[in-house]
């Protein structure tokens, strides 16, 4: 029984922590506060240049591709231009 207590007790305590978390000593509620980082918001995970490649019946191949950085779209297509004259 005394097992059983304990475990009783221990339960309530835990229960009762993020209760009492918000309260100053005094028992008023406060709201919880978040805040954004700006410099964390401001970050954007770089998506990858897309290319879209096309064969016309006389086997000649043309492209159109995508991307956020104007150098990455460049240098992807100095690399296909590169590989089709080879």
């Amino acid at each position: 029984m005394a097992e059983r207590g304990c475990v009783a007790a221990c339960l309530i305590v835990l229960l009762m922590m993020p209760v009492l978390s918000c309260a100053d000593r005094e028992g008023n509620q406060r709201e919880a506060v978040f805040t954004k980082i700006p410099e964390i918001a401001e970050i954007r995970p770089e998506r990858p240049v897309k290319i879209r490649l096309k064969r016309n019946a006389e086997g000649d191949y043309s492209w159109e591709l995508n991307g956020d950085d104007a150098g990455k779209v460049m240098q992807a297509d100095r690399m296909l231009r590169e590989g089709i004259k080879r």
